[in-house]
């Protein structure tokens, strides 16, 4: 019973990952096309709620697979996971989007 309860955030994660690596794809094809680079690539320490090794990699694992952005590494207190994000000209933007964004759906989920 407990995995239908979650069946809905399945979905919502799904969507969410989905509409990302859509709209990240767009976005680098459009940098890559047009004359002039928007990019501002930076690595972004973005501060953890996962706690889990698993949490930790399902978060890393979907940053990474859109596109414009790498997980790097995780800090040895596993407070932190340093991504490399190529629009990165307002690192709290790009906290503020994982947090809310990735991480949040995937705890969900998984919690």
């Amino acid at each position: 019973m407990r995995v239908l309860a979650k069946l809905p955030k399945l979905v919502v994660l799904t969507g969410f990952v989905t509409w990302q690596l859509l709209y990240s794809s767009l976005l680098i094809a459009w940098d890559v096309l047009t004359p002039r680079a928007h990019r501002a690539p930076g690595i972004v320490a973005v501060p953890l709620d996962a706690e889990t090794d698993f949490e930790i990699a399902a978060v890393a694992n979907l940053i990474t697979l859109t596109p414009g952005t790498v997980s790097i590494d995780v800090s040895s207190d596993r407070k932190y996971l340093y991504v490399h994000c190529m629009f990165a000209s307002d690192p709290e933007a790009v906290r503020q989007s994982i947090k809310t964004g990735f991480e949040r759906r995937v705890l969900e989920l998984l919690r």
